[in-house]
Order: C-alpha cells, then sequence, then structure tokens
C-alpha cells in the first residue's frame, strides 16, 4: 500500500522521529537508511502476508513485524511520490504539513490517526481534484512525539509550497506548547482538535491556536459529570476518591487545574498521579491505588501507557469499570493489548467513535478501490483513524471557507486563520461531507476557538467499543472562568493585547 503521486507527498523526514536521548544521525547511518528504505520499498508492492510470514522467519517479534509493516508502508509512499518535484505544476497547490510519528512507543496511536489524515486528504484530491481545483500537496515529517524534533519539523516544513504552510497538527500538548509563539509570529494556524492548551479556547489572546472540538479542561468537566450521573448525582460526590493516572508531561499535566477547581467545588479529594515516558513502568502507581483504593481513576495517557494502565489495574484487582479514560486512551490499541483484563474499561470520546459512515464508501470507492490507502483495510473506521479523518476535514472546510473570501487559489496561513475563526459546518454540511453520525455542528468564533465541547462515554466489551451515555456538554461555568484567568495571564506574560472580537468578522 502506497500514497498516491497526487498525494504529492515530497519527502518524509525520518530522521526526526529519534527521541531526545538519541544521537544525531550520521552519514554513515544515514546511507544505511537509505539503503535499507530502497530494499523495503522493492518489496512493498508484495503482498501483506508475505512480508509478515518472512519476517517472521528471521525471529522477529509480532511488534517487530508491525514496525517492518510500517515502514514498507514508509518506503512505497515515498516512491509514489517521488515524482513530484516538477515546480511548474505546484503553483496551484495548498501546502499541508502532517506531523506525524510512526515509529517509537507511540506509533501504536500515531499510525492509524497519520492514515486517516493522509486518506482523506488523498481522497480529496481524488475524488474532488483538490479543494475547488487547488491540488493539496501534502508532507509528513516524522517527530516520534519528541517536542525538540516536532519543533524541527515545524521550521523545516513552514515555508514550502507556493505560499508557505496553511496550518500545522502536531498532535501533541507538547509541541503545541513550544510552538504557540511561533506560529502566531509566522501567521500560521495550529489545529490542536481535543488537545493542546486549554486557554487557548480563548481565541482573542491566541489568535493562532484552535482547540477544535474539545480541551482537556472540558473532557475532565465531562469525565467528572459522568461520574456524578453514575454514583447518584452531584451531591454524591462529596468524600469520593478520584484518582487521574497522568503521563507526566505537557499533555498529562494539563487537566490537573480543571480537576483541582472541580474537587473544590464538589467536595471530592483528588488525587494526580504522574507515569513517567513512555509508560511502561507504572507498578509503583498501581500498587499505591490499591492501598488508596480511589472509586474512580481517570486515565490520561497515550502510546503504550494506556494498554500497560490496563494490565496494572487487573493486576491490583482494580476494577476497570471504574477507570475512565481520556479520548486519547479510548481507542482499540489501549485495550486490546490486554485482552480480556480489558473488559468494562471506560473511555470519554471526542464526539465520534468506531465505524463507518457514509464518507467511508467514499474512501472504498476513490480511494481503497485504486489501492491508494494508507490503512490496512481492515484497521480503516477505527477510532483513531477516524479521528484523523474528521481533524483532516475541518483543516480542509477552514481553507474552503477562506477562499470564499480570498479566492480560490493556494492561500496562506494568515488567510486559512479566517477561514478556521468564521468556520461554521451545520448538521446539513457534515451529512453532504459524509460525517453524518460522527459529529456535531461546530462553529467557531474569535471568543470561542474551541467550537464544541461535547462528548460521550464508550465501553470496552472485549469486542468492540459500546456507547453507554447520553451526550454531555462542558459546563463553561466551570471551565470558563479558568479559561479567562490563565489566558489573561499569558497576554499579560507575554503582553499580548487581547482583540476585541466585537470588531472582527
Amino acid at each position: 500500500m502506497g500514497l498516491p503521486g497526487s498525494f504529492r507527498l515530497a519527502r518524509r523526514s525520518s530522521d526526526f522521529g529519534r527521541f531526545p536521548t538519541e544521537g544525531a544521525v550520521g552519514a554513515k547511518e544515514a546511507g544505511d537508511r537509505n539503503a535499507e528504505r530502497r530494499s523495503l520499498a522493492e518489496g512493498a508492492s508484495k503482498p501483506a502476508k508475505q512480508n509478515k510470514t518472512r519476517y517472521r522467519k528471521t525471529g522477529l517479534k509480532e511488534e517487530d513485524i508491525d514496525m517492518v509493516r510500517n515502514k514498507l508502508i514508509l518506503a512505497a509512499a515515498m516512491l509514489s511520490g517521488a515524482a513530484l518535484a516538477a515546480p511548474a505544476a505546484a503553483q496551484n497547490e495548498q501546502f499541508i504539513p502532517i506531523l506525524s510519528y510512526r515509529t517509537g512507543a507511540y506509533a501504536v496511536n500515531g499510525v492509524p490517526y497519520a492514515n486517516g489524515v493522509a486518506d482523506y486528504y488523498n481522497l480529496i484530491n481524488e475524488r474532488d481534484g483538490g479543494i475547488n481545483g487547488v491540488k493539496l500537496l501534502v508532507e509528513e515529517c516524522e517527530t516520534g512525539y519528541a517536542t525538540d524534533k516536532g519543533v524541527e519539523c515545524y521550521e523545516r516544513l513552514k515555508g514550502k509550497g507556493p505560499t508557505g504552510a496553511a496550518f500545522f497538527n502536531p498532535l501533541s500538548t507538547g509541541i503545541t506548547f513550544a510552538l504557540t509563539e511561533k506560529t502566531a509570529t509566522d501567521k500560521i494556524p495550529i489545529i490542536t482538535m481535543g488537545y493542546g492548551r486549554a486557554d487557548s479556547k480563548n481565541g482573542a489572546v491566541f489568535a493562532y491556536n484552535f482547540p477544535l472540538l474539545g480541551t482537556y479542561w472540558s473532557a475532565a468537566d465531562i469525565a467528572i459529570q459522568h461520574i456524578a450521573k453514575e454514583v447518584g448525582g452531584f451531591d454524591k460526590l462529596k468524600g469520593k476518591k478520584i484518582s487521574l493516572v497522568y503521563h507526566d508531561s505537557p499533555y498529562g499535566k494539563e487537566p490537573i487545574p480543571m480537576l483541582q477547581v472541580l474537587a473544590k467545588k464538589h467536595g471530592f479529594e483528588f488525587t494526580p498521579i504522574p507515569v513517567t515516558h513512555p509508560g511502561v513502568e507504572q507498578k509503583s502507581q498501581w500498587l499505591a491505588i490499591r492501598q488508596n483504593r480511589p472509586d474512580y481513576v481517570l486515565v490520561w495517557g497515550w502510546g503504550v501507557m494506556n494498554g500497560t494502565a490496563v494490565k496494572e489495574a487487573a493486576a491490583v484487582a482494580y476494577p476497570r469499570d471504574k477507570m475512565i479514560g481520556v479520548w486519547w486512551s479510548g481507542a482499540e490499541p489501549d485495550v486490546t493489548p490486554a485482552g480480556d483484563q480489558a473488559i468494562g474499561y471506560k473511555a470519554l470520546m471526542l464526539q465520534h467513535g468506531a465505524g463507518r459512515f457514509a464518507v467511508h464508501a467514499d474512501l472504498e470507492k476513490y480511494v481503497y478501490a485504486k489501492g491508494k490507502g494508507a490503512s490496512e483495510p481492515g484497521k480503516v473506521g477505527e477510532v483513531l483513524y477516524n479521528r484523523g479523518m474528521v481533524n483532516a476535514m475541518l483543516g480542509v472546510e477552514a481553507i474552503r471557507k477562506a477562499q470564499e473570501k480570498f479566492g480560490k487559489k493556494p492561500l496562506t496561513g494568515e488567510q486559512v486563520r479566517w477561514g478556521l475563526e468564521n468556520l461554521n459546518l451545520s448538521e446539513a454540511r457534515l451529512k453532504e461531507l459524509g460525517f453524518e453520525g460522527m459529529l456535531k455542528p461546530i462553529r467557531i468564533s474569535c471568543s470561542d476557538h474551541e467550537g464544541a465541547r461535547d462528548g460521550r462515554v464508550q465501553q470496552w466489551d472485549g469486542k468492540g467499543w459500546k456507547i453507554i451515555s447520553d451526550w454531555y456538554t462542558a459546563n463553561q461555568s466551570d471551565t470558563e472562568p479558568l479559561v479567562d484567568e490563565v489566558s489573561g495571564k499569558y497576554a499579560a506574560d507575554k503582553k499580548i493585547q487581547p482583540r476585541d472580537c466585537s470588531k472582527e468578522s
């Protein structure tokens, strides 16, 4: 499986995926890697089953087999996009970078998400001929979820294409924090759908940050709403013990201020429990949980940390139905490694879940039927694949909106920022796009860069995710004071004059 030439995958900067503890890539190693990629690419067209069998014979473990399979996909994609160097054709192309991580401890989540993003951009080119005739030029850069590599990818890609990058999707709260000032200076929007800085909901201060569909403060509020419902009301939260097992990074720390506010409001005892990157060592944390016996455990993990948390909970006999993961801890790779031990585990939904909808039929017709899909077909429609698709769709629709004002041509990041801030997707429009049943309407404005703050709860039954709740909407009377306080402090510290949103259009 490779991405087509029309996807215009210029280059994949694999060396950016190394973790900070690793050294620089030497010339000899780079040459060895290029030779390896050429060798892999030659075999990329062979059936996946043959590749898997061949590598098993070498004694590789299953995770190594998956790594090799990912390399095959990458190599094929690199070759299929190698023809794109013609500068003349590039003058009517919109450049969109993808910051991804297909290698390392977070690849288990990063790969399906990146495939969903890539496939949707490919669909726009294959089915529609681009956005109003403007083809998408896409380049993927491997970050390995490392902040420094994310910044390097940003600096390398921000000026590409005829008008520079339309926007960035870092898929990392740490990278988001590192890029916030840079993107504002460079006038390139940063889309952080369901993650990033919660205070950037305030677009008057954070003009170029867009935490679409939900921040971690909204997620924390929704999680507590669901717990309150399970225990019989908010008044029953008093005296309860709720722990947060979180990835010890900006991502994992982001919900803590909101949970502290809610603990004070409702009288429950809140205990944050950090887990060191990458999250494979959690025994001491779960022994502490066994001793403290909290009524609920919230999980803010990513990559291998999520499956490990479920296994360690089972090891200390902590009930999985008293665990609630954030929407980044609620995908198939987070539960399948634990087998039957994961049954009963719950997680928030960033509106959508797993499943196939109208847009998937178009993907099959225009992308997969032509052999141009990025994913294994059986994984199309999984939670993170769908999330990648949703993320790509929102970016595409922001460009389309901006074209209404600035013309049907490649746009600058500053122009696309206007499109994001004026994005309004109704139920009718979502149906036209093939996303009916996946998303509720979303409307962005100067003062509200989140646009929607709705979620549900799903539960793993051993075979799939089942939706077990009605819709929740984060209570802005809880979240908004914190947004105002923290964004106001940021504006004062950075000497930013907040925009007057009444004058924005």
